[in-house]
């Protein structure tokens, strides 16, 4: 818990110094510790599409890096107001939450418990929106502990409650989606899309991509992709290795089930 706790604030710290196109993608390098740690730790073998898996991540995560646009941080809260009340955002908020209320009121009764988008969906466009905000609220107390403060602007407190409602809301789905589905086609289906949606939410917002060119802009494209592709690897190796320790259960359990009954029509036999 520590450790988690820990991390989460060096995530927040990374939107503060640089863009979320850089810092969202490159979560996926957790999956590969995770997926070392327990080879060594927990004695699960890492096979071969589950190294192929890792390679992609790193490979994709340094192409990234190479090719991540520079941080422009804005010198206040109003000027984070400004970007976040430009006519593009409000009409990508606007398309966000009409997505929101329709999954909710609308799909969510109707076939919640069958469609994994449906909840994914939710978690991932609040979670865009959190990002934002987020990243917001760091600048704001980064500001202020440089000297400028910024806790007397209403902004800032507007943006710490979007912050709260999406976080909760997004927690809310996501216990839901990983209650009703199997959590091995969540994790990577939930990734790509929370990735996705942010990057597209701060290329709007912060217009992370202003003043680079088409190449560094297609191959970080490229590398967001390459990303992808190692973790639904990694997923698929994962979600196939308890399959198989599942199927060995039920034969042993099988081949116990007739031992006793082997057993059972020993000693009820007429000759005994």
């Amino acid at each position: 818990m520590v450790t988690m706790i820990v991390g989460e604030a060096a995530n927040f710290v990374a939107y503060i110094y640089a863009p979320a196109v850089l810092v969202t993608p490159l979560g996926a390098l957790s999956i590969i510790i995770s997926a070392v740690l327990a080879h060594f730790l927990l004695k699960e073998k890492l096979k071969k599409m589950g190294v192929l898996g890792c390679v992609s991540c790193i490979v994709g995560s340094v192409v990234i890096v190479i090719h991540a646009p520079k941080e422009q941080t804005p010198n206040s809260v109003e000027e984070i107001w400004n970007l976040a009340t430009q006519p593009a955002f409000l009409i990508y908020v606007a398309i966000t939450m009409s997505i929101v209320l329709a999954l909710i009121l609308h799909f969510e009764p109707l076939c919640g418990q069958t469609n994994i988008l449906v909840y994914i969906g939710i978690c991932s466009l609040m979670g865009a929106l959190t990002v934002m905000s987020i990243k917001a609220i760091g600048i704001a107390i980064k500001l202020t502990m440089e000297g400028v403060s910024q806790i007397g602007y209403p902004q800032t407190w507007l943006f710490a409650m979007v912050a709260g409602t999406c976080v909760v809301t997004q927690l809310i789905y996501l216990n839901k989606a990983l209650d009703t589905f199997n959590a091995a086609i969540v994790s990577p289906v939930y990734y790509v899309m929370f990735t996705t949606l942010t990057i597209v939410a701060s290329a709007i917002m912060f217009k992370d991509w202003s003043g680079q060119d088409a190449a560094s802009i297609a191959s970080e494209l490229c590398g967001f992709i390459t990303v992808l592709t190692g973790t639904m690897i990694l997923h698929g190796t994962r979600e196939e290795e308890q399959q198989q320790a599942s199927s060995e259960q039920v034969r042993w359990y099988e081949s116990r089930k007739s031992t006793n009954e082997e057993h059972l029509i020993t000693l009820y036999s007429p000759e005994y």
